[in-house]
């Protein structure tokens, strides 16, 4: 077992940029956005906790990436951005996310104020839950653990086709089990950088 941890400088060089366009963004923070960026600084805060790696099967020790600053992620030519005409999050429930129906809309207020609050300035929307069948995607039983799965790559085509014209993305959120391919034996989710689809999305526990 080790912890990652990352100084205040390192912290500073992937979080700071001196291109001119975001130099420009950085001078218009309010106060209260200023004091936020300070305390993404510092090593004990807790925006930027240290990450323990428990063994070498963790996903960072054994998919090795190379890092990438916000300056590098901002001049992605694949990022999308937001525009008039697109500036919406809609958020897609596939089957219940709790025992009960109002427990689910409790999971689901909590993800929108949270993506309202992540993604300041895009407007986050509730399409209406469907059950799983309305989406007629593939499924098995995986033979380890005998949890039913459906198929993420196909669900991402059921989201494209329920993306609204005011949508920046699409995100679909499920509690149940995740496969891209035969192959694989699970995966915690997936989405589309050209369509604009994120998900689904699922809570995993084994």
């Amino acid at each position: 077992m080790r912890t990652v941890r990352h100084s205040e400088h390192r912290l500073k060089t992937a979080l700071i940029s001196k291109n001119p366009a975001l130099v420009s963004q950085y001078e218009k923070l309010d106060a209260g956005e200023k004091c936020l960026m300070d305390e993404a600084f510092r090593p004990n805060s807790d925006l930027f906790g240290p990450i323990t790696l428990h063994s070498q099967s963790d996903w960072i020790t054994s998919h090795p990436e190379a890092p990438q600053d916000f300056e590098e992620f901002f001049n992605d030519p694949y990022r999308k951005t937001p525009s008039p005409q697109k500036h919406s999050i809609y958020i897609q429930c596939i089957g219940l996310l709790g025992n009960t129906r109002s427990i689910s809309e409790e999971y689901v207020k909590w993800l929108k104020g949270y993506c309202e609050a992540f993604f300041y300035g895009l407007t986050v929307k509730l399409l209406e839950p469907v059950p799983v069948s309305a989406t007629r995607c593939s499924f098995r039983i995986n033979d380890n653990t005998q949890n039913l799965q459906i198929h993420a790559g196909q669900i991402l085509k059921f989201l494209k086709k329920k993306k609204p014209e005011d949508a920046f993305c699409v995100v679909g959120i499920t509690m149940i089990d995740l496969y891209p391919r035969d192959s694989w034996n699970f995966v915690f989710g997936q989405a589309s950088l050209t369509d604009g689809v994120d998900g689904p999305r699922v809570s995993r526990t084994e």
